[in-house]
């Protein structure tokens, strides 16, 4: 008797949004629409996944203590189900990238490891680890640790052959004249970056800016797997960029959209 073949599911990868200047925005479960993508199409990744922190702690905010948790998608599996989640959509971005392509992966000690190592055993080529000090972070209200004060940027290229890019001499020059070192001082975003809206997890523009600017040429194809309210976007087509962002959260897309709009 002959094999029943199975069907593989159909993913929608309608636009939510796309406008002609390179911003577009797809909306669904983010490895379902990685693994349903053709191939070798982006110049370069940034992701901040899930830190798994959404378990039940505080943190201060404004003066305040306040709950951590931000959705279902940031709570823990335990380590073993965390690491297969990173190894997943990490080894589906790495199909993603073009021969020269990099990634910019981001996190806190929380995920940071997981994240590092799933990345030396999918075959990149780890680059650079970034120190961004945020400068003003939130206090520790436990009073039993040091104030987290940083999380980690791992930079890294598609494999050990790719020739990738690096705007070595606009690094220097943004950085008075000087080599630019991986520790970036940045402040996390001020009002003005969240006027239509608030992200939990929302990056500085000026981080994402550097990383666009050292690792991309203009017209390059940049990915968000977990766009949020799409800095990476808003950074990508300030500099002429094309950009992709993907989310599950209408609430999310639409503050992306409108944070896009205001560039118009």
């Amino acid at each position: 008797m002959e094999a029943k073949k199975l069907e593989t599911p159909q993913v929608d990868l309608t636009p939510y949004y796309s406008h002609e200047r390179g911003f577009t925005l797809l909306q669904g479960d983010s490895l379902e629409l990685l693994e349903a993508m053709e191939p070798e199409q982006f110049d370069m990744i940034f992701a901040d996944p899930p830190y798994f922190l959404s378990n039940g702690g505080v943190t201060c905010k404004s003066g305040k203590m306040v709950s951590v948790n931000k959705g279902r998608w940031d709570r823990s599996k335990g380590v073993e189900g965390n690491h297969e989640f990173n190894m997943r959509w990490l080894a589906a971005c790495q199909r993603l990238l073009k021969p020269n392509g990099t990634i910019w992966v981001s996190g806190t000690h929380h995920v940071i490891y997981s994240l590092g190592f799933a990345i030396q055993k999918l075959g990149y080529k780890i680059l650079n680890d970034i120190a961004w000090f945020k400068v003003n972070p939130p206090p520790n209200l436990s009073c039993r640790y040091f104030t987290h004060g940083t999380e980690t940027v791992i930079w890294a290229a598609r494999d050990d052959d790719s020739k990738y890019t690096f705007n070595y001499k606009d690094m220097k020059e943004m950085n008075g004249g000087k080599q630019m070192k991986n520790l970036w001082n940045i402040m996390s975003p001020r009002k003005a970056e969240k006027k239509h809206g608030k992200h939990p997890t929302q990056k500085p523009l000026k981080l994402l800016n550097r990383i666009v600017l050292a690792a991309s040429n203009e017209g390059d194809r940049i990915l968000d797997p977990f766009c949020g309210s799409s800095t990476t976007g808003i950074a990508a087509v300030e500099v002429g960029r094309q950009y992709v962002g993907i989310d599950q959260s209408d609430e999310y897309l639409d503050l992306s959209i409108n944070r896009f709009k205001d560039l118009l």
